[in-house]
């Protein structure tokens, strides 16, 4: 595992110290892999709609083709 270091202000640090039965390495651990997670899926879906968008552009056009006939 690799070890990282972060910065918080005093005012932080001191209200961290209020709570000594929290651990704060692994809460913040924790939430820094969630947001990976959600970032990883986010990027899928991206992915996913980019590689629709020929087929989307397709749809859209035929949509409009048939209502300027009408």
């Amino acid at each position: 595992m690799v070890s990282i270091t972060l910065s918080v202000s005093d005012e932080v640090r001191g209200i961290m110290r209020k709570f000594p039965e929290v651990n704060w390495s692994a809460l913040v651990r924790k939430s820094i892999e969630e947001k990976a997670k959600i970032l990883i899926v986010k990027q899928e879906m991206l992915k996913k709609l980019d590689s629709e968008k020929e087929f989307n552009d397709w749809a859209v056009n035929l949509i409009r083709k048939g209502r300027k006939k009408h």
